[in-house]
C-alpha cells in the first residue's frame, strides 16, 4: 500500500467517524500531501473529492491531464476552462443526498464557497483543517530524509552568498547568486522571496532586498529556503563586513545564546511554548526583549509557515516527526539587525538540527 493510499485510508476513517458525507480538499499542499500531484492551478478549480462510500477522484485543470496520469491516481476527472466545475462535481457524486460536507475553511474562498452551495445546499459546512494538518505534523522517515535535502540546499546557498560579499555590491546581486546556487542544486524553487539585507536594513525582519549596496561595518542577512521533492527548507544567517562595534558583536552573540537554548528546549512531550520562552529569557535578560518583535519559529514541511506556531502560548505536545524553525532575532533601528535560524525535527529523545552552516560570527574580510 502507498503512502497515499495510507493517508487516504486515514481520511476514510475520519469521514466515518465525523458523519462527514464528501470531502473536498482544495488547497495545493494538501492535494500533494493526500495524491503526490503537485500544482497550482491558480484560479483554475482543483479539488480531491472523496465521499463516504469510498468514491475518489482527483480534479485538475485540463492542461495539468498528463502530470496529473503520472501519480498514479485512479480517477482523474479534467476541467477545461468552459466547464462548469460544478457540474463536472454533480457528474461524479451524484444528485445526493450527500450529508455533511468537509472543506478547508482557511483556504476555501467566499466565491468558490458560494459555488459549492449549488451542488450541496446552504447547510453549513465543516472544516477539515485539524484533521489535515495533524497528518502532515510529524514526518515520517522519507519525509525527513527529503527536508534533510531542502536544508543541505539551502546551507550551500547561504554559503555561496556570504562567499559572494563585496563592498559595493547590491543586495539584488547577492539574492541572484543565493537562489541560481538554489536552482543549481536540485532545488526545484524557493521557499519563499529570498531575503538579503545590508546595514540598517537587516533590522526590518522581514525586509525587502534592493539596490543598497555592501559596506563596511555592515550586518548582511541572509533568510533563504530551497523547495526539494515538494518539501522545504528555511535558514537565516547574519554575518558583519569588515569590522564590529562591540555592540553588533554583543548583539550577535545573544542572538546565538537565544538560538541555542531554543534548540536545548526542544524536547518531545514538553509543550511548544517552551522553546519560545527559553530563547525570549535570553535575550530579555541581555536587555534586548524590546527587539524581538516575533515568535521563535513556525512549522515547516510541504508549506514553508505550517502547524505548529511556535509562540510563547503555544501548548501544543512537541512529538517526533514535527519540524520546525528556531530562529530568534534581535532587530535595533539604524543599528540593525541580527536573526540565526534553523530547522530543526523532534527525534524520540530530544532534537536533530537539519541545518548545518556555522553559526559562530563571521567578521568578512573587504
Amino acid at each position: 500500500m502507498s503512502i497515499y493510499e495510507v493517508r487516504l485510508e486515514r481520511i476514510q476513517e475520519w469521514m466515518t467517524e465525523q458523519s462527514v458525507g464528501v470531502l473536498l480538499v482544495t488547497s495545493p499542499p494538501n492535494v500533494y500531501y493526500l495524491t503526490g500531484f503537485d500544482c497550482h492551478p491558480h484560479e483554475r478549480f482543483m479539488a480531491l473529492c472523496v465521499t463516504a462510500s469510498g468514491e475518489r477522484a482527483l480534479f485538475v485543470p485540463t492542461l495539468e491531464k498528463e502530470e496529473a496520469e503520472k501519480t498514479g491516481f485512479a480517477n482523474i476527472v479534467t476541467v477545461s476552462d468552459t466547464d462548469d466545475p460544478m457540474q463536472k462535481l454533480r457528474d461524479v457524486i451524484g444528485d445526493g443526498p450527500y450529508g455533511t460536507l468537509a472543506v478547508e475553511k482557511l483556504h476555501m474562498t467566499v466565491a468558490r464557497y458560494e459555488q459549492l452551495q449549488t451542488v450541496f445546499g446552504e447547510d453549513k459546512a465543516v472544516a477539515a483543517e485539524d484533521l489535515l494538518l495533524g497528518m502532515r505534523l510529524s514526518k515520517d522517515q522519507e519525509e525527513a530524509a527529503i527536508m534533510k535535502k531542502a536544508a543541505e540546499i539551502a546551507d550551500r546557498a547561504v554559503e555561496a552568498g556570504i562567499n559572494a560579499i563585496a563592498i559595493g555590491k547590491t543586495e539584488q546581486e547577492l539574492v541572484a547568486v543565493v537562489e541560481s546556487t538554489m536552482i543549481g542544486l536540485g532545488a526545484s524553487g524557493t521557499s519563499f522571496s529570498t531575503i538579503v539585507l545590508a546595514g540598517e536594513k537587516s533590522a526590518l525582519p522581514h525586509g525587502s532586498p534592493g539596490s543598497r549596496t555592501i559596506q563596511k561595518g555592515d550586518f548582511v542577512l541572509f533568510d533563504l529556503g530551497a523547495v526539494y521533492e515538494g518539501y522545504c527548507s528555511d535558514i537565516t544567517r547574519t554575518v558583519i563586513v569588515g569590522e564590529a562595534t562591540a555592540q553588533q558583536r554583543e548583539i550577535y552573540e545573544t542572538v546565538l545564546a537565544a538560538n541555542l537554548a531554543g534548540i536545548a528546549a526542544t524536547k518531545p512531550g514538553r509543550p511548544a511554548k517552551e522553546v519560545d520562552r527559553a530563547a525570549r529569557d535570553v535575550i530579555e535578560a541581555a536587555g534586548y526583549g524590546e527587539y524581538f518583535t516575533h515568535r521563535v519559529g513556525h512549522g515547516l514541511g510541504i508549506e514553508v509557515h505550517e502547524f505548529p506556531s511556535m509562540h510563547g502560548n503555544n501548548e501544543q505536545e512537541m512529538v517526533p516527526g514535527m519540524v520546525f524553525t528556531i530562529e530568534p532575532g534581535v532587530y535595533v533601528p539604524e543599528v540593525g539587525g541580527v536573526r540565526i535560524e534553523d530547522d530543526v525535527i523532534v527525534t524520540a529523545d530530544g532534537v536533530e538540527i537539519l541545518t548545518s552552516y556555522p553559526k559562530d560570527l563571521q567578521i568578512i574580510p573587504v
